[in-house]
Parts: structure tokens; C-alpha cells; sequence
């Protein structure tokens, strides 16, 4: 059985490799974990030992199947629980990552084939990833940056690029939220800022920073 910290690499890998169909660097990994690369070495040939990983020194990383089929059953595991504190216990979408981070590492399969069934299945976590289902499958959604919104396009807020807590904090206070409805009102070309309106309802001027880490879909 995996160590906790081992289950955390084999997330990160599996989170970097999704944008990436080469090997990750381990110092992409690091990056990422905040941690050394001397680390990561340490770590990803202590996972080539146990066959979770491929790993060529000087070049990067590759989960395996048995690690990817590990990687993914913690990434449903804290998926399943954030939609399950946002929707059940009403939690924040800003406040629910660190607690999932405990709470991923519970080992019973049938505790969470029934939670995903109390959930009703969500495809999407608070923050727009998608969960993989009891098999490993990702669902999959045309999203686009905010930003790269048309003038009076409109679309459904469904995903976040950054989410950070102090990223959803502002999102939350602007009341731009999942599932909301926006249109694009006005382009600003001084600074590429723009304006939008939520719900047919409130307008809100945002920067184009703010724009490209907001993701929204025409088919959700």
C-alpha cells in the first residue's frame, strides 16, 4: 500500500500529465509541490521500485498503468469529496481543497461508490475538473477562457484555471460563480479588461488576468 506522500506524487504526475504527453520534469514536479527537485528524484525512483512509474534520469516521469489506476482513484476520491462539502455541507468552493486533501487518502472503496451515488454521479467538481468514474473515466467539456469570449457572446461559467484561495475569494465577492450565466457587454482595448453581465442581471468590470483564469462553456 501507498504512503500518503506517495499518493500525493502520483496526483501531481497524473495532474501534469494531462497537458503533457511527454515525460514531467521533476522539476515541474517540484514547482508544483512546492518542494526540492533533489526530492522529487528521491521520491519518483522509490515509485520506478514499486513499478508505479517509468523514470529516465535527466529527462522525466511517466505513470504507468498501475499508477495511473491509483493516481485516479485519489483524484476521484478528492473530487467526489469536495463536491460532497460545497453541495452537502456548504462549504466554499475556496475553503474545501485542504480538507479534501485529508479526507482523499480514506482507503474504502465502497464508502465512495456510495458517496458518488448519494451525489448523484457529478461529472464536475466545485471548481470545474472533472471526476473520474468508478472505471477511470474523465468526462469532457468544450470550455474556453472569459476572456476569448466574443462581444454579446454569452456562456456558463463551469471551470477556474487558478484556484487559489485567494482567486475564489474574489470570484465569490464579484459573484462570478459555477454555473453562472455571463455575456460579454464591453472590450476595453487599452487594457484587454472587459465587462460582463451575470445572470442578465449584474454587470462587473474584471481585468483580462482575472478574464483568462475564468472558464466557460456554450454546452453545459
Amino acid at each position: 500500500m501507498e504512503t500518503l506522500t506517495e499518493e500525493n506524487y502520483l496526483k501531481t504526475i497524473f495532474k501534469l500529465s494531462l497537458n503533457n504527453s511527454n515525460l514531467v520534469g521533476t522539476n515541474a514536479i517540484a514547482d508544483e509541490m512546492s518542494t526540492k527537485s533533489a526530492s522529487v528524484t528521491d521520491m519518483v525512483k522509490r515509485l520506478a521500485l514499486k513499478k508505479l512509474v517509468f523514470y529516465t534520469p535527466y529527462k522525466g516521469v511517466k505513470l504507468t498503468d498501475k499508477g495511473r489506476k491509483k493516481a485516479v482513484d485519489v483524484v476521484r476520491k478528492h473530487r467526489l469529496w469536495e463536491v460532497f462539502l460545497v453541495d452537502t455541507l456548504k462549504f466554499k468552493w475556496d475553503e474545501v481543497h485542504h480538507i479534501a486533501e485529508e479526507l482523499e487518502h480514506v482507503n474504502s472503496k465502497e464508502l465512495f461508490n456510495r458517496l458518488d451515488k448519494f451525489l448523484g454521479y457529478p461529472k464536475f467538481d466545485p471548481h470545474g475538473d472533472p471526476i473520474p468514474d468508478a472505471k477511470g473515466k474523465l468526462s469532457s467539456m468544450e470550455m474556453k477562457p472569459l476572456a476569448d469570449l466574443g462581444l454579446k457572446d454569452k456562456g456558463v461559467i463551469c471551470g477556474v484555471l487558478d484556484d487559489s484561495k485567494t482567486f475564489l475569494q474574489y470570484l465569490e465577492k464579484v459573484k462570478l460563480k459555477l454555473g453562472n450565466k455571463v455575456s460579454l457587454v464591453e472590450k476595453h482595448q487599452f487594457d484587454n479588461s472587459i465587462d460582463v453581465k451575470i445572470n442578465n442581471r449584474t454587470s462587473v468590470h474584471i481585468s483580462n488576468k482575472i478574464a483568462r483564469n475564468i472558464l466557460v462553456s456554450s454546452n453545459k
